[in-house]
């Protein structure tokens, strides 16, 4: 009974690395706008989620359970005539941890540059081959993408590569367009910087540390005998110390430690962590989140 479970969920776990949908929240929070017409705002809202949610980014049709809980949260922060705005954009995922209720953040991206146009009740069609003109859509799309390839890469060794390369893609065709927030040039926090740290070679350490982390520790502390699982992801963390010279010129290394570091405390800090060096995890946490030193690592005994 035990290898048919087994074997049921690795099929499921396939499945969902190959056929991934979101389930998506939008919140477009307009409070910093004031005499304004809300009701463009309202609409915004609800026709980004319609995008998001009925878009077929995979080609496969899943059931709601099996889909990707997410976030998109925008901030409009000013209006420059009729249909021009300026915003800042919070993304958001989550992924179920296997046999539990628990459910572990995979990424939490606070996008501070995302100027767009939008009419209201206009029709948003995305074609990955160009830019929009917008880029409303094409940023939403470029999230949606990571996401999928964040989400897959938990489950299978780079399983995200394909998301991953799309998102590229999205990136490489707002190169050179009058919006900001793209370029690599503008800084080691841009969209164009993330996905293009992602994808290159020098990131396969990460890549394989992220599936370790979820797969083979996560998934594993459901069991009575959490020790396999909390080592599994000691050894994760541990090949992060390849970045600990140059972190912070590399966006994913500093997204994945800001979006994980309170998980990871909260991992170990029940004091049962018999088959691991306390120590150098705290080293290591402390070299890339100093300002968490006093409120979590020596807290770690």
């Amino acid at each position: 009974m035990k290898k048919l479970l087994y074997l049921f969920f690795a099929l499921n776990i396939f499945v969902c690395s190959q056929a991934q949908e979101l389930l998506a929240n939008v919140q477009v929070n307009y409070d910093q706008i004031s005499g304004s017409n809300v009701q463009v705002f309202k609409t915004l809202q609800k026709n980004l989620r319609d995008f998001i949610n009925n878009t077929s980014w995979t080609g496969k049709k899943l059931q709601n359970f099996e889909k990707i809980k997410c976030n998109f949260s925008i901030i409009i922060t000013s209006r420059e005539g009729s249909n021009s705005f300026k915003s800042s954009i919070v993304v958001q995922a989550v992924r179920p941890v296997f046999n539990s209720t628990y459910e572990s953040p995979l990424l939490n991206i606070n996008d501070r540059d995302f100027p767009f146009e939008y009419t209201e009740n206009e029709n948003l069609i995305f074609n990955e081959r160009q830019f929009s003109g917008k880029n409303l859509i094409d940023v939403i799309s470029f999230y949606v993408y990571v996401i999928l390839g964040y989400d897959a890469d938990s489950f299978k060794l780079n399983g995200g590569q394909q998301w991953l390369e799309k998102a590229q893609q999205v990136s490489q065709n707002s190169q050179n367009q009058q919006y900001s927030g793209w370029s690599v040039m503008e800084g080691t926090r841009t969209r164009g910087a993330l996905i293009d740290n992602l994808v290159k070679e020098q990131s396969n350490t990460l890549r394989n540390a992220f599936y370790a982390y979820h797969r083979l520790g996560l998934d594993n502390l459901s069991k009575a005998d959490q020790s396999s699982g909390k080592k599994a992801i000691f050894d994760a963390l541990m090949k992060l110390k390849y970045y600990e010279n140059d972190f912070q010129m590399n966006y994913p290394v500093n997204l994945f430690i800001d979006t994980k570091k309170d998980e990871i405390y909260n991992l170990f800090s029940d004091g049962n962590n018999g088959n691991i060096n306390i120590g150098d995890l705290r080293s290591l946490m402390s070299t890339f989140s100093p300002k968490d030193i006093d409120s979590k690592w020596n807290k770690w005994k």
